[in-house]
């Protein structure tokens, strides 16, 4: 069964062949994050309108050929679902999308080099899980580190289950702070694991249905330092899994398509 939390010590990052960057292991269903190699920088992409999940793979592929990039350049995937899933739920969709990825051939010594974020829109919600974005890489260094870190949310100890949610079933503005704590914590260990800092960060991303404003200021902008100064993006959603609050992810990159 899939769980979420922090690890005490980020494992150092793998170099994917022929992808053009290097990836923080995290579980099997996605990495902690990817950033690129020297040479190589990472362009993030938006989809114009949602499609579902496979048909948007179908979309990356022909993107990246487009692109003259092979299938290993893919290194992060945006998800949107209708609702967030159960813990058992949550499992057998990852159990699908591995596959895929298995059949792709992405894997990287039985290890998942993707980064991945996937969480429930409280207005405008798909029907299935959808392709919201990616990130892939394309040749070209940048004076600064391109990088996409993965999507996390509020859990604090793996395989417990609701045990393992900080401040589980509380959403007060306290619970909320204590819940973003955790997770810009999180942050900064994948931050530090992809060997880039909160100055190298262009984009601040929250998914939460709760009101951000009482821990905004204090919890997140003061600690992501300079990075501050390009506010935050919030997603009004859910996390992906029932019980969870709220979510983070992070990007640095120089290059931002609509596609």
């Amino acid at each position: 069964m899939i769980r979420f939390g922090i690890m005490s010590a980020p494992p150092s990052a793998r170099e994917v062949p022929g992808g053009g960057y290097r990836f923080l292991p995290g579980i099997a269903p996605f990495s902690s994050g990817a950033v690129a190699s020297s040479g190589y920088q990472v362009v993030h992409a938006t989809l114009r309108a949602l499609l579902p999940w496979r048909d948007g793979f179908t979309l990356i592929d022909r993107h990246l050929h487009a692109e003259g990039r092979p299938r290993a350049a893919l290194c992060a995937i945006e998800l949107r679902s209708r609702a967030p899933f159960s813990f058992e739920g949550f499992d057998a969709f990852n159990a699908g999308y591995r596959a895929l990825l298995t059949d792709w051939k992405r894997l990287v010594d039985g290890e998942n080099p993707i980064a991945r974020t996937n969480v429930a829109p409280v207005v405008g919600a798909p029907t299935e899980p959808s392709l919201y974005g990616f990130g892939y890489t394309i040749p070209g260094g940048t004076p600064r580190p391109t990088f996409i870190v993965a999507g996390a949310g509020e859990m604090r100890e793996r395989g417990v289950g609701v045990e393992g949610i900080v401040r589980h079933g509380e959403t007060s503005a306290a619970a909320m702070r204590e819940k973003a704590a955790h997770v810009m914590a999180i942050m900064q260990a994948r931050l530090h694991g992809l060997g880039v800092a909160w100055s190298d960060v262009t984009a601040i991303d929250i998914y939460t249905a709760k009101p951000i404003a009482p821990f905004l200021a204090n919890t997140v902008l003061v600690p992501a330092g300079p990075s501050a100064i390009h506010g935050v993006r919030w997603f009004p959603s859910r996390p992906p899994i029932v019980g969870l609050e709220y979510e983070m992810d992070l990007c640095g990159v120089s290059r931002e398509l609509l596609v």
